[in-house]
């Protein structure tokens, strides 16, 4: 196998992949992950490397000068090569588990929690309008947190149709749901207990919010092929509302000292690109089941 084939099957989908993945993150985590194949080191472990890296991001972020953001930058760009390799690892030694995909998510918000209240507390306190600033470091939190729940929903829904799937958020609940009541029935195992638990809510409230009903009757019923070729574009242009751009996009603003111009971005032009897309969507599915009707 060559080392292109390797690196393929290392990603999830060309077609829903970050274009920052595709030309530079993952390359560099595939680089990382063929140094420690044949190590004992597991997707796991990296994951949790990865959280590391991230915290350290957050605290540097705290420190609130130039060369400390800088710093925060670079972690950030660690975080983001590392928190590729997990997947990557765990899909080539084909060694993934449910409570490893709940790590890597949760290891992701605890990452981003302790990003934006180092901002809190190294740019917007100290800066010359705290209360605005505070607020903007809040709003940006939340568009960080509605754009890529929306990225995630929209393309996991593309790969069930397109590959012809069972809904993996449906299949996903169900494997998790009856893993967390086998679970129940043992004494200790706190941590996979609260992750699973702590899961099962939030795809529960990612439906909700999102759909409103069942994912199964909220998907277009149409031919594959035609779904593929008319979400296309769609779908490439949902990826730049993913995280990998928005933590490019922070880590190019730490190392030119502009915090404030990412804060921006991500309170307010985020949403309002994302909005614009999901109208597009929904035109999309009406457009789809109308045409498949006819």
């Amino acid at each position: 196998m060559s080392i292109y084939q390797e690196y393929m099957r290392g990603l999830k989908s060309v077609a829903v992949e970050e274009v920052f993945d595709l030309i530079f993150y993952r390359p560099l985590a595939f680089l990382l992950v063929k140094a420690v194949y044949r190590t004992a080191i597991t997707p796991n472990q990296l994951t949790l490397f990865s959280m590391m890296l991230g915290i350290v991001a957050g605290i540097c972020f705290a420190f609130g000068t130039p060369a400390t953001f800088a710093a925060a930058g670079i972690f950030c760009l660690l975080y983001n090569v590392v928190d590729c390799s997990d997947g990557q690892l765990a899909r080539m030694k084909h060694s993934g588990t449910p409570i490893g995909r709940i790590l890597d998510g949760f290891a992701d918000y605890v990452v981003s929690v302790a990003v934006y209240i180092g901002i809190g507390f190294g740019f917007a306190a100290p800066s010359s309008d705290p209360l605005l600033y505070g607020l903007l470091t809040v709003a940006a939190a939340a568009g960080n947190a509605l754009t890529s729940a929306l990225l995630d929903f929209y393309r996991n829904r593309y790969l069930d149709i397109t590959l012809g799937r069972v809904s993996v958020l449906e299949h996903e609940q169900q494997e998790f749901a009856s893993a967390y009541d086998a679970l129940l029935r043992q004494k200790g195992h706190a941590l996979e207990k609260g992750l699973i638990w702590l899961y099962l809510k939030y795809s529960a409230i990612q439906r909700t919010i999102i759909s409103g009903r069942q994912e199964s009757h909220n998907k277009p019923s149409v031919d594959p092929a035609v779904y593929a070729r008319e979400q296309r574009v769609q779908i490439h242009l949902w990826t730049y509302m993913g995280p990998t751009t928005q933590w490019t996009a922070l880590i190019l603003c730490s190392l030119l000292n502009r915090i404030d111009l990412f804060l921006w971005w991500m309170a307010v032009v985020a949403p309002i690109l994302a909005a614009v897309l999901f109208v597009m969507q929904k035109a999309k599915d009406r457009h789809l089941q109308l045409q498949e009707a006819a």
